[in-house]
């Protein structure tokens, strides 16, 4: 779409390396799927299909780890944690693994197109070119943060600005592909329904087995009250079962479990809910479930098997991403505990401005 397109080349005037790094970078400030629509086996950058996988895979995953709004709304409401500083505290894994999709670009992806370095008037003409697709992602963020819109209003909200402010004054002839472009939305996101409903039926029958009772006795004999050893133990589960149950069903079927962990490790519920939501949407990539692999086999036609091996660097980048959030906690919890204090255990300070942190 236009607005990606803008938001790209503004990206391309200070940024010399390789496009599929910049591809990387648009997704993670636009918080677009794929950064567009891909039609042939190779693009105008020159890439390979094969090399393509990555490429709307990475679209796929970094933007919405950033929050990941439906997950952190779900977990929020079933676990009784902080939506708010869910969507805080994810910011940082999702950065984490934008990031390290770059470097794996950089040092190991496609050479792409080399271009040279933009001139200040140049800079400022993408700048103006850009501006007014940027203000999406502040509408939703924006929004969402500061209590006017719900997540799924934000999204309507968006969509309305797009319709209205974006297409008119950067491409009105755009509303002449609208109809071809919603069929094939549909026709897109018609193909995952079939795996979803499937994951959700094994994910209510192993609740009805009271599997996740059994899985809570063996995690607390394994890992004790070792915080750490409880997270690392709930990322093997969890990506385990991310590969065959839809994230959804998984949180409200085993939040029981998470919650009695997390009260009985003395972890805080927003640090313990990034890493869950992390794991969970590392699912999405791994296979049979793998809903943004199968997708993204969709969009290039690659065979599914071929696209799972291309991806495994993708793998590498999310363990590093998790075990650096069950680590270093508090990078995590550093935006939830400056901009939403409450959400993770700080109370107001009797005596003086400020919160009181424990």
């Amino acid at each position: 779409m236009k607005d990606v397109l803008s938001s790209r080349r503004l990206i391309q005037k200070w940024h010399r390396r390789e496009k599929a790094t910049i591809d990387h970078l648009t997704t993670i400030i636009t918080d677009q799927k794929g950064g567009g629509r891909l039609h042939s086996p190779t693009t105008s950058s020159g890439l390979a299909v094969e090399d393509q996988v990555r490429k709307p895979l990475g679209g796929l995953l970094p933007g919405e780890r950033a929050t990941h709004t439906i997950m952190a709304i779900v977990y929020g409401a079933t676990g009784n944690v902080s939506i708010g500083g869910l969507f805080l505290g994810g910011v940082v894994p999702g950065v984490l693994v934008g990031i390290g999709l770059m470097i794996y670009s950089y040092f190991f992806g496609p050479s792409g197109v080399r271009r040279r370095r933009a001139t200040l008037p140049e800079f400022g003409a993408a700048l103006r070119g850009a501006a007014l697709p940027l203000v999406i992602p502040v509408i939703i963020m924006g929004g969402i943060l500061s209590g006017y819109f719900t997540p799924t209003e934000a999204g309507v909200v968006a969509v309305l600005y797009i319709l209205l402010v974006v297409i008119p004054l950067l491409n009105r002839g755009y509303f002449r592909e609208l109809p071809r472009e919603l069929a094939h939305t549909g026709l897109l996101y018609s193909i995952p329904l079939i795996t979803i409903a499937a994951s959700s039926a094994f994910g209510w029958m192993l609740a009805y087995l009271r599997g996740p009772a059994v899985v809570s006795g063996w995690l607390q004999a394994m890992a004790g009250n070792d915080p750490q050893m409880i997270m690392l133990m709930l990322v093997v589960l969890f990506v385990i079962v991310g590969d065959f149950i839809d994230a959804i069903p998984a949180i409200i079927i085993f939040m029981p479990i998470i919650n009695d962990l997390t009260q009985s490790a003395d972890i805080k519920p927003v640090h313990m809910g990034v890493v869950i939501i992390t794991t969970l949407a590392f699912g999405l990539i791994t296979p049979p479930y793998g809903l943004a692999l199968l997708m993204a086999a969709k969009f290039t036609g690659v065979r599914f098997a071929r696209a799972m091996i291309d991806s495994l660097p993708i793998y590498v980048v999310f363990f590093a991403a998790i075990a650096f959030c069950i680590y270093f906690p508090d990078v995590v919890l550093w935006l939830p505990k400056h901009f939403l204090p409450q959400s993770v255990g700080c109370f107001p300070n009797p005596s003086a401005p400020g919160y009181i942190c424990p």
